[in-house]
């Protein structure tokens, strides 16, 4: 038996047995029949579930049908509910026309004429349950379209692909030659960089390329095979993966498109193609690039070895030549008036002595262990004021040109030592033209820094000088800047002045390059750093001499070299100072502690156990504010100490002057 509510049968025949027999009827066939007492009871099962009513045709005629109607006018759009109306004369309306009000009311009825035979009654039935069967297929058909529809929109809306639906139309160009977008999802301006496309032509949208795109979609939709494919959309320069199928039927005219952005993904692969078409090239770009930053950090360590053997050396040398010098300018200045021959010789001996200081200057310029003093300077003014100077140096075969604008930052630098610089490049750039030629000095900022050089925040200039000479081999090149290297004749040169350059740029937090080729000449390059706050600009002549405070103190000298200390006492004694030894900082602490009288402190820089700069500090601790001058045979980084310095080997003037400095400080 057919239990199920929605194949069940209800039954309204509220008067007599008509509702029993029907009943019964129907149950012999297998269907279950509900008898309703009601209209409000048939109402209820309808709601229930049921597959067809049996209705007497009194029933209708007795109560209020406005729940009935209503519930059959709301049925859902895949129902349309089926009832057998057992009417009393005639069976449709032909015979009975008041039955008409009936189909009205009902909709989906058939009529059966009482008394009927159970077969006619059996075969409605079951003939309503099958139509009834098929509304419900329909329903289950409507229901998996609409959830079909929704996954589909669902998918349309969130997938990630750019995804649109597109109709081909007639247009100026001929059949089919334009189309229109019915449907793009949100991917699809995300993907195509276009947006707001639904309902618009895409010649209207891409323009000249359209036709290309027309082309390859019109062939999809003529053939029915679908596409895969990558292009470029010129209108907004993004690479596309595409994919294009028919929708069917064909009639409808419109295909389908799934796209997606590859745009880096192509970058990526045309820079993987460069790279691989280059890649050879850049390996033997990268190997001399390593090759040339090998050389470079060997050629460092060479000449920072060579810098150690020669500081060491101008060290030693200094500390020989102070007694010399002494007894040389003490000599002079007692026979030197009485005795011409004798004062000849002398001259003779100060001048070699002053020639060896110089040699060892340019030796601790070379070790970066001269004393600098480091401050803002113009170039501007300093190069143009040196012309005559350098004129004199070079002769008259040689030709000057000066290019420095007023504009030329200004250097972080000393003064003194960068005229010797530029004049000892003079004075090499004058040596390689012995027919004569021309020597460029120009200044310029620094955009392209060479290799050892890290970028400062206020940059750096680039001080040139320029020749026209023989230039130099890569051998010779190679070994320029080696102290003592030269290619002079005997007696014509020391080798120092491009050691003493390179130096003095080392110390100055720059460098200095030298580029050079057999017939095309020289070109020197000084690097250094533009001062971040220029103030007022220094030039060499500023503060070099003061006048001397002659009034007698008591000095206290340590030096752990008796000659030298000697030496010194005795420029010290002639000044007229009286002088307190000791020959290492704790003697000289001891010394201070016992001699409130002390006004003065000069001390050499390198002793034993505490060196000048240590002794400095402890005095400064002990009486703040007394006087320290510190000689050094050399001022290397250890040298860290904000006091006067007085450079080794020098003579009584220089101590006298450097004197009159520490005083009048």
């Amino acid at each position: 038996m057919i239990s199920h509510l929605s194949e069940r049968a209800l039954i309204l025949a509220p008067h007599g047995r008509d509702a029993v027999i029907a009943a019964e009827m129907l149950r012999e066939t297998g269907i279950e029949g509900v008898v309703c007492r009601d209209i409000a009871a048939l109402v209820a099962g309808l709601r229930e579930g049921a597959g067809f009513a049996v209705i007497t045709e009194e029933a209708l005629l007795s109560q209020d049908l406005r729940a009935l109607s209503e519930w059959i006018r709301r049925q859902p759009e895949w129902s349309d509910f089926p009832f057998v109306l057992l009417t009393v004369r005639g069976g449709g309306i032909e015979r009975n026309p008041a039955a008409g009000r009936h189909l009205e009311t009902l909709g989906n009825v058939t009529f059966l004429e009482r008394p009927f035979h159970p077969t006619t009654l059996v075969s409605l039935a079951r003939a309503a349950i099958r139509g009834r069967r098929r509304q419900y297929d329909a329903r289950a058909r409507l229901v998996a379209l609409r959830e079909s529809e929704a996954r589909y929109r669902t998918l349309f809306d969130t997938m990630d692909e750019g995804f649109c639906v597109i109709r081909f139309i007639d247009g100026p160009h001929g059949p089919l030659s334009d189309y229109v977008h019915v449907e793009a999802n949100a991917a699809y301006e995300r993907h195509a960089g276009i947006a707001n496309v639904v309902g618009k032509r895409l010649r209207e949208i891409v323009g000249e390329e359209a036709e290309g795109w027309i082309g390859l979609y019109r062939q999809v939709l003529t053939t029915g095979e679908s596409i895969r494919f990558e292009r470029k959309l010129e209108a907004t320069g993004r690479f596309l993966e595409l994919a294009a199928f028919r929708i069917e039927p064909s009639s409808r005219q419109e295909v389908a498109v799934i796209f997606q952005n590859i745009t880096e993904r192509r970058r990526a692969e045309l820079a993987l193609l460069e790279l691989n078409t280059t890649l050879e090239r850049r390996v033997d770009e990268a190997v001399a690039e390593r090759e040339a930053a090998t050389s470079q950090l060997r050629e460092a360590q060479k000449l920072e070895t060579l810098g150690q053997l020669t500081g060491g050396l101008a060290h030693d040398m200094n500390n020989l030549l102070m007694p010399i010098i002494h007894a040389l300018d003490l000599l002079d200045q007692r026979f030197g008036d009485s005795d011409p021959r004798a004062a000849r010789s002398l001259e003779r001996a100060i001048q070699s002595a002053e020639r060896a200081k110089t040699l060892v200057s340019r030796m601790l310029g070379f070790a970066r262990r001269q004393t600098l003093e480091t401050r803002a300077v113009d170039l501007a003014s300093l190069i143009p004021g040196m012309r005559d100077l350098i004129a004199s140096s070079i002769g008259a075969t040689v030709e000057i040109d000066i290019e420095v604008p007023a504009s030329a930052p200004v250097v972080l630098a000393d003064a003194n030592q960068l005229e010797l610089a530029i004049l000892n490049l003079c004075i090499n750039a004058k040596d390689a033209m012995p027919q004569g030629g021309r020597i460029a000095i120009a200044a310029r900022p620094a955009d392209k820094l060479p290799a050892p050089l890290r970028p400062r925040p206020d940059g750096y200039v680039c001080l040139s000088v320029t020749d026209t000479g023989e230039g130099m081999d890569p051998g010779t090149l190679e070994r320029a800047i080696e102290p003592f290297f030269s290619t002079k004749e005997i007696g014509k040169g020391t080798g120092l002045g491009l050691s003493m350059v390179h130096g003095f740029a080392n110390q100055s937090n720059g460098t200095f390059m030298l580029g050079s080729e057999p017939g095309k000449g020289t070109r020197a390059e000084l690097y250094l750093p533009v001062s971040p706050d220029p103030g007022q600009p220094a030039s060499p002549e500023q503060g070099r001499r003061i006048e001397p405070d002659t009034r007698p103190r008591v000095v206290l000298l340590v030096d752990d070299e008796p000659l030298v200390r000697m030496g010194t006492a005795d420029m010290l004694e002639e000044l007229g100072h009286t002088v307190i030894e000791a020959d290492n900082g704790l003697e000289a602490l001891r010394r201070l502690g016992e001699n409130p009288d002390i006004g003065v402190v000069v001390t050499d820089f390198t002793m034993p156990h505490m060196n000048g700069a240590q002794l400095a500090r402890r005095i400064q601790q002990e009486r703040n504010g007394l006087p320290v001058l510190v000689i050094t045979g050399f001022a290397g980084e250890e040298l860290d100490v904000a006091q006067p310095q007085l450079l080794k080997p020098f003579r009584k003037d220089d101590l006298a002057e450097a004197m009159a400095r520490l005083l009048a400080d």
